[in-house]
């Protein structure tokens, strides 16, 4: 089969080989999904570059944890129910060493989720690790119904994904964005109310929040934390929590007592360790979000897999407008 792998780590165009590899077989509890696009999320390109310092987990490593294709084998224990069938999976390079940059991957079985019909291949590349990592970052507060949560970043990856589960949840979703037109993509995502902030100064972001939640806001969900959680605290309601999954400065300060005072919580969010029950029914969820109705992620023009250096170029540089995916076989519609 052909697929993109790195031998060390380093730069996109000085690692990323195209080439042959032997077709992996599915072992028990597998199944193997014939690969039409691959989705490319920065955790991929900060493990090919080795950005947290961890060195190489594998000799060899196929890129891409998220994907979409048609599963063309099964392992024993694996219903033969699953041939043929469109899906989307996940989790494909969490501590394994094969990803999705290829045209086929194994993996298990609860990784792999049946796409909906009228959902392109190229979306579901698109869900695994923001979709996860957004459905966690709002359900970890526990019921969401009647609660003012707050996505900081609504038009992002994990943020669009945080606004689209937490309207389904019930919560009244309050987005913040920066740019000109990420409003409408967070509106149409579900959010009640969107607030530009471009410009705005940290003082006016935040009267801007508590105007529209003026009892305060009960869950925040960020992905700035060292820029945003002085911000997150003064709008942040008695008892209210913070999840974050990002942030610029490795050793950010905090307003201690402020939030002590305020019985806050803060929870951290690292996608590949999160309880197995989570991801699973973030899986389950995302996937009846699709089937009914919400529409995802916007797509940048996708990559095929010889161009695979430029993609994780392109999401570094996040010079794309829409989430970026390499189209492994041809016509993945």
């Amino acid at each position: 089969m052909r697929a993109a792998w790195y031998e060390q780590p380093g730069p996109a165009d000085q690692v990323l080989v195209v080439g042959e590899m032997p077709l992996p077989e599915p072992a028990a509890g597998e199944v193997r999904v014939a690969i039409r696009a691959s989705g490319v999320n920065p955790g991929d390109v900060k493990k090919r570059g080795d950005a947290f310092s961890l060195g190489m987990p594998f000799p060899r490593v196929i890129p891409h944890s998220d994907g979409s294709g048609i599963v063309d084998a099964v392992g024993a224990g694996v219903s033969a129910a699953w041939l043929g069938k469109r899906v989307w999976c996940f989790g494909a390079q969490s501590y394994r060493p094969f990803g999705t940059a290829a045209e086929y991957t194994v993996l298990p079985e609860q990784n792999v989720r049946e796409l909906p019909g009228r959902v392109s291949f190229e979306q579901g590349a698109c869900l695994g690790i923001p979709g996860i990592t957004g459905y966690r970052a709002v359900h970890i507060a526990g019921p969401l119904r009647n609660r003012t949560v707050l996505v900081q970043g609504g038009a992002g990856a994990v943020g669009l994904a945080a606004v689209a589960c937490a309207a389904h949840a019930g919560a009244q979703v309050i987005a913040t964005v920066r740019r000109e037109g990420d409003d409408k993509v967070a509106l149409e995502a579900g959010a009640d109310i969107v607030l530009r902030t471009d410009g705005l100064s940290s003082e006016e972001v935040v009267q801007a929040v508590q105007i529209a939640a003026p009892d305060g806001v009960d869950h925040v969900v960020e992905v700035a934390f060292h820029v945003n959680i002085g911000t997150d605290e003064r709008v942040l309601a008695p008892r209210g929590s913070v999840a974050s999954y990002a942030t610029g400065n490795s050793n950010p300060s905090i307003p201690f007592w402020p939030l002590v005072f305020k019985n806050a919580t803060l929870y951290f969010l690292g996608s590949d360790d999160f309880p197995e029950e989570v991801k699973q029914q973030a899986a389950a969820d995302l996937t009846r979000m699709l089937a009914s109705g919400w529409t995802g992620y916007a797509v940048a023009p996708s990559f095929p897999l010889d161009e695979i250096a430029a993609a994780h170029v392109a999401v570094e540089q996040g010079s794309s407008s829409g989430r970026v995916v390499v189209e492994v076989a041809a016509g993945a519609v």
